[in-house]
């Protein structure tokens, strides 16, 4: 993560997950992350487009030049990205994983713009209830970001977050299972076939 915004996200939301995979979406209090909340977006599973803005920040707004509330967040996604991105918001809400990726759109006169996306779960008791916070930031802000929409986003490369992006300190408070033991964000046991 390189963007302010997504470094602030994440931090608080990690620290208010503890030991948990995800906090409550009580537990996020707005006030706590003001620096990014320009760039930050809360999205609501919905049945029919999958997951829809339930809040979006006023950067992120102004990217697109139109209120995103109540759109299906993978309408911002060219025909490429659109079933990825459907994908990987389907493991953050079931597999209580984040991501972080990069994202490329582009002005109305063809200026490129590169975005970093963060989107992490929030814990929900049923499916329908499933909320993911995030944020959609652009790297740099030319001088016509909000004047001109962004056309449509392409995703780039992306990258779960596991237990190896948890700080050290973080990791003591989630014990292994006996026998287990971290290698590259995974639990590993040592065994073999019998």
């Amino acid at each position: 993560m390189k963007h302010p915004s997504a470094r602030e996200l994440y931090d608080y939301w990690n620290a208010q997950r503890g030991p948990r995979a995800a906090p409550e979406r009580s537990e996020i209090e707005p006030s706590a992350i003001r620096r990014a909340l320009a760039d930050t977006f809360i999205l609501a599973h919905d049945a029919a487009t999958g997951h829809s803005f339930r809040i979006a920040g006023t950067r992120l707004c102004a990217a697109f030049s139109r209120e995103l509330r109540g759109t299906a967040f993978i309408d911002l996604w060219d025909q490429e990205s659109r079933q990825r991105m459907h994908d990987l918001l389907g493991v953050v809400a079931r597999e209580y994983v984040g991501i972080v990726a990069g994202a490329k759109g582009c002005g109305a006169e063809g200026a490129e713009l590169d975005f970093e996306l963060l989107a992490l779960p929030l814990r929900h008791r049923i499916p329908a209830d499933a909320r993911l916070v995030g944020v959609l930031a652009p790297r740099d802000v030319p001088c016509w970001f909000g004047m001109n929409p962004v056309g449509r986003l392409s995703l780039g490369t992306i990258r779960y977050l596991g237990d190896h992006d948890v700080m050290a300190s973080d990791r003591r408070t989630a014990p292994l299972p006996p026998g287990g033991r971290i290698r590259h964000g995974l639990i590993v046991y040592d065994g073999g076939q019998g």
